[in-house]
């Protein structure tokens, strides 16, 4: 039988240590809206042709020349400005992560708007950066004196910016964003706009990027529709990737992943109508949210609606109770306080929700 220890008798971090796991609901049986993904599937033929295609790569040979291609199609799919690169990762948590080890010099630190993606402060914490989060306002707006303040206090090394952010679902003054970005390059820095959403938003960033030196985009596909698949890509100054694609670990994206990707990318078309169902699926549960006494639905720019309510620990329950898993973002932060994020789902789930939610009030 084997011997347990406490865990404090090996040399495991402190600081990891005291940290929680990320977690992951069970979500077996319910309709699943806490994770904002794409609710619709590949059909029936695509799955077919998938299949055969994944079923004759050679999976006892590392990734090689398939992974150049889809870093090509991705720049062709993306519109990539010239003199950029591309570089790919297991989804944008890695590319975080190596983005922080790659800045990991002595004393510096990572800055973004609170509340946000939760990894962003993860990662500089794992890679021993310290992370300084700046409140947004009361109606989830940047608070641009504040950042800009942090910015000059703490120089850091990354800024994010989500656009739009997790879990507000919105986008952010543009004028308030290039003074940002203008102050973090005063002091060094770069600046991360992390577009996860993307295929859902009124507005990209990408056109703006060639005018700065220092400003890189990230994207992934899990919104897109392969949330299964795990892959992200960062886009910025050609000289900036080649240094932060020196500590990507070799071989990160599996020839599997890569094939899904070109695969889909090849039938753009099937993934375009899926998000435009979506956003249209947004603003019919926007405006029957809008309507429910004591609720107020946020804006959105993604495939998701903040929901402030009475009792969100109340409305959580209740919502499971009736099968329907979202996610209770009341406690992770006090600007969040009895919120509720909601992705949005197909037409038959979306009516679930918003019975469920009534009967749950």
């Amino acid at each position: 039988m084997m011997q347990t220890e406490s865990v404090t008798h090996f040399r495991i971090r402190q600081d990891v240590q005291a940290m929680h796991a990320y977690a992951i609901q069970d979500s077996a049986g319910m309709a699943k809206l806490d994770a904002m993904e794409n609710p619709y599937q590949l059909p029936p033929v695509l799955q077919a042709e998938l299949g055969q295609r994944l079923g004759a790569l050679a999976i006892n040979r590392y990734p090689g020349a398939r992974v150049d291609a889809l870093r090509a199609a991705l720049g062709r799919y993306a519109r990539m400005p010239a003199g950029c690169a591309l570089m790919l990762g297991n989804g944008s948590d890695e590319l975080i992560s190596l983005l922080a080890l790659a800045c990991a010099l002595p004393g510096a630190s990572v800055l973004a708007p609170v509340p946000g993606f939760v990894m962003y402060a993860m990662s500089a914490q794992l890679q021993g950066l310290a992370f300084h989060g700046v409140p947004l306002t009361a109606d989830f707006e940047l608070d641009e004196a504040a950042m800009l303040a942090a910015i000059a206090q703490h120089r850091p090394a990354i800024t994010y910016l989500a656009y739009p952010n997790n879990p507000t679902a919105n986008l952010w003054d543009d004028a308030v964003i290039e003074r940002i970005i203008l102050a973090v390059r005063e002091q060094g820095g770069l600046v991360v706009m992390d577009e996860a959403y993307q295929p859902f938003s009124s507005k990209s960033y990408l056109d703006r990027m060639a005018r700065h030196g220092h400003v890189l985009l990230m994207r992934t596909l899990s919104k897109f529709g392969l949330a299964g698949v795990r892959l992200g890509y960062l886009m910025g100054p050609q000289a900036l990737i080649e240094q932060v694609d020196k500590v990507r670990p070799p071989y990160n994206v599996s020839v599997l992943n890569c094939e899904c990707a070109l695969f889909v990318l090849e039938h753009e078309a099937v993934f375009a109508a899926q998000a435009l169902a979506i956003r249209e699926q947004r603003a019919v549960l926007f405006k029957a949210l809008a309507d429910l006494p004591g609720v107020r639905a946020y804006p959105s720019d993604a495939n998701m609606i903040l929901l402030r309510v009475p009792d969100a620990l109340r409305c959580f329950v209740g919502l499971k109770q009736r099968k329907v898993l979202v996610k209770n973002v009341s406690s992770l932060h006090p600007l969040l306080a009895n919120c509720l994020r909601l992705t949005v789902g197909t037409v038959d789930e979306n009516r679930l929700l918003l019975a469920a939610l009534q009967e749950s009030l």
